[in-house]
């Protein structure tokens, strides 16, 4: 499948709205949403029919517009129904953005007792649902990524959450392999995060003026103590980046309860995505595995 059609003067229209050229209505935005297929990133295809999908029963949930200043940015919000003042969690995405395994993941903590919210953070600049190949994606989407202004969209989430009613004084972050590094990085900028859930995301990295920094190099600036879980096949994330984390870590720990309270657990077996039930490196162990240590790491920080 090819790269969608950007000659079309009206989907070009769309594009340059969502790269900030102004405020959208939702109906031009709900036609960027076509470009998944069948709830999933086209890039993300084939789709395993193993792809689990979690009951709404007793949830809120959809769509909705999460004001960041100079535009509005779509985020997918669950919440248990019934609840009053649930505790909070953003939910970073992969590359893919908010496909169908990341709204399933919402709902999985909905269920858990969290108003979820995964916003669609790559909104400045086009959504990765059109492209037709990972490569595609970190040339035009993720290449762009501007890790200040992901913090600050990042935190006005966490306004709407309070607007909504969601308890911001337990606040928790996790992501999945883009967002797993955003996780770390986020954990280090807001003060008021109280637990952040890693999933293989990078840990190093060449720096630039737009990722001037990689969790490796923020362990001792934590302001909330982080879970990492990583797969021992990674290919993506070698081993021995898991130990430079792991070392600077231990090497902060002095003088940062945060980075003291932090670990990382390796699952053997397992490789990039293994938590990620749509795909064909999903584990279903190490997944259940993981999210279990998941829940226990924010029942354990007082977010549950």
């Amino acid at each position: 499948m090819s790269k969608s059609n950007t000659n079309d003067p009206e989907q070009e229209e769309h594009i340059n709205s969502l790269a900030g050229a102004g405020k959208l209505s939702i109906d031009r935005r709900t036609l960027l949403k076509g470009f998944t297929a069948g709830g999933f990133a086209v890039a993300a295809n084939p789709v395993l029919s193993q792809a689990i999908t979690t009951s709404a029963a007793g949830l809120e949930e959809g769509r909705v517009f999460v004001d960041v200043g100079d535009d509005d940015m779509f985020a997918y919000r669950t919440r248990p129904m019934h609840k009053k003042n649930p505790p909070v969690i953003l939910v970073v995405p992969e590359i893919f953005g908010v496909h169908a395994y990341i709204e399933d993941v919402c709902r999985r903590l909905a269920q858990a007792g969290l108003y979820a919210i995964a916003p669609e953070i790559f909104f400045r600049h086009s959504e990765p649902g059109q492209y037709a190949t990972v490569a595609s994606i970190l040339e035009n989407v993720i290449a762009k990524m501007d890790d200040a202004q992901v913090m600050r969209d990042l935190d006005k989430c966490v306004e709407h959450a309070a607007g909504e009613g969601g308890d911001v004084g337990r606040l928790a972050v996790t992501g999945f392999c883009w967002g797993g590094r955003i996780t770390w990085l986020y954990a280090a900028h807001n003060p008021n995060v109280k637990a952040g859930v890693a999933w293989y995301g990078r840990l190093v990295g060449n720096v630039s003026p737009l990722t001037p920094k990689h969790p490796v190099d923020i362990a001792a600036g934590l302001k909330a103590p982080v879970l990492g879980l990583y797969g021992a096949e990674d290919s993506g994330i070698p081993l021995d980046t898991v130990e430079q984390m792991r070392l600077a870590l231990t090497k902060a720990a002095g003088s940062n309860v945060n980075a003291a309270a932090s670990s990382i657990t390796v699952f053997a077996n397992a490789q990039h995505g293994f938590h990620a039930d749509y795909r064909n490196t999903y584990n279903s162990t190490a997944a259940k595995q993981a999210y279990n240590q998941a829940l226990a790491f924010l029942r354990g920080k007082n977010v549950l």
